[in-house]
């Protein structure tokens, strides 16, 4: 994983008020929880007094009780009260959960992931997509998939793979030759549009040769560490937040944004059929994203790159880079 970043873990609804759960991410046992007021918490689900699962306990006072002896901790990691010692008993400032910050916007839960939970943000900022209003409808799914997540979001950043594995869904029609494609960097990721063409003996074109495409309504854009939108137009985007389980798991949060159907029974037989194509497609690459050897990406792993690959190798170099920044620090 690349330290120091925001990165979706769950969707906000995942976690009700005074609810606790425990989950896996980011290679870490969690428990996540809410107090009365919605505010939500995150910490590793270990109790610091005899390492019970917190993620069986629940909210008490709004604080998050552990199971077996009763220790509750606030929102930030520190242990308020030991019942065995009286509530009179001052409680020892370094009985605390290793607690990770959680922030909410775009109805995710994002996590602070350092390389110590005790680690402040060093931003504020919330990866994600500027162009996305409220205007939009939206529905949601989930997709698990036993692979690792970096190779997951390099399947979305693939543009040579789609007339094979899709032939019958969204690559039918389109040609096996990879011009480009059109790439725009930018400091936490990049935005592309492919051009691929059928074969007519001609030699396809370089990244650096293209010129920005004329229909400029449809496009792919990747954020770090672990978010994607498909651009189709306007009124039709998707959505993907690619959380890390561990190192062989990852769990695809898919949202479909709308706005092209309005009407209440319309807009929902629309979203359910749009839904269930999405799935169908997600499985044509799941079945063999979660063969690649070995399940972790790196710029330099032995593959043989192809020009068509630019924007894998963009991403490769970007994540080596802040994984190396992040381990330094």
């Amino acid at each position: 994983m690349i330290y120091n970043q925001w990165y979706v873990i769950l969707a906000s609804k995942e976690v009700k008020k005074n609810q606790v759960i425990g989950v896996k991410r980011l290679g870490e046992n969690l428990v996540v929880w809410r107090d009365s007021r919605g505010n939500p918490g995150a910490a590793r689900d270990k109790c610091p007094h005899r390492g019970i699962k917190l993620s069986l306990g629940k909210v008490k006072d709004d604080h998050l009780q552990c199971p077996f002896h009763g220790f509750e901790y606030s929102l930030d990691g520190a242990c308020k009260l030991i019942p065995a010692n009286g509530k009179a008993s001052p409680v020892p400032e370094h009985i605390r959960t290793a607690s990770y910050p959680v922030k909410e916007a775009n109805g995710f839960m994002y996590l602070w992931f350092s390389a110590g939970p005790e680690n402040a943000p060093s931003t504020e900022r919330l990866p994600w997509f500027d162009d996305l209003g409220p205007s939009l409808f939206t529905s949601e799914m989930t997709d698990h998939w036993k692979a690792h997540y970096s190779r997951v979001i390099e399947n979305q950043l693939d543009v040579v793979h789609v007339p094979f594995i899709h032939r019958t869904t969204i690559g039918r029609g389109i040609g096996p030759v990879v011009n480009g494609p059109y790439i725009k960097t930018f400091e936490n990721g990049l935005s592309y549009r492919p051009s691929n063409e059928q074969d007519h003996g001609q030699v396809p074109l370089r990244h650096d040769q293209m010129q920005e495409p004329s229909n400029k309504s449809t496009f792919l854009t990747f954020l770090f560490p672990n978010l994607w939108q498909n651009h189709i137009m306007e009124k039709l985007r998707v959505v993907v937040a690619f959380v890390p389980v561990d190192e062989t798991n990852t769990i695809l949060y898919l949202r479909t944004y709308q706005k092209m159907v309005t009407i209440p029974v319309l807009r929902n037989i629309f979203l359910w059929i749009t839904e269930r194509y999405n799935r169908i497609i997600l499985h044509q690459d799941r079945r063999v994203v979660e063969t690649h050897q070995p399940q972790e990406s790196r710029l330099k792993m032995g593959e043989n790159l192809i020009p068509g690959d630019y924007p894998v190798v963009l991403y490769r170099k970007r994540r080596d880079e802040l994984k190396s920044v992040t381990r330094d620090a």
